[in-house]
């Protein structure tokens, strides 16, 4: 599958990215430790890290209250999915 089309590798690669990322950013925050800035959960998740992003808020309770994250979010999510549509 990965071979055959390297645009699911990335998608989720860069998803599983963001998952993390914001799983350590809610654990830095917990143990009030060095935090991962916000411009760079922004920027992976518009560029296609949306779904790990939102799935990370749902599970993590982390960044629920900034809108601009629930619709930088949904941004990567439309990126996705128009990258899925375009390749395919």
């Amino acid at each position: 599958m990965f071979s055959e089309n390297p645009l699911w590798f990335y998608l989720v690669l860069v998803n599983l990215y963001v998952f993390f990322l914001m799983y350590y950013d809610k654990r830095q925050a917990v143990k009030k430790g060095q935090r991962i800035s916000e411009k760079n959960l922004l920027f992976m998740g518009i560029v296609g890290g949306g779904l790990g992003g939102l799935l990370a808020q749902r599970l993590f309770h982390h960044k629920t209250r900034k809108k601009k994250f629930y619709l930088c979010f949904l941004i990567g999510v439309a990126v996705d999915l128009l990258l899925i549509i375009y390749y395919h």
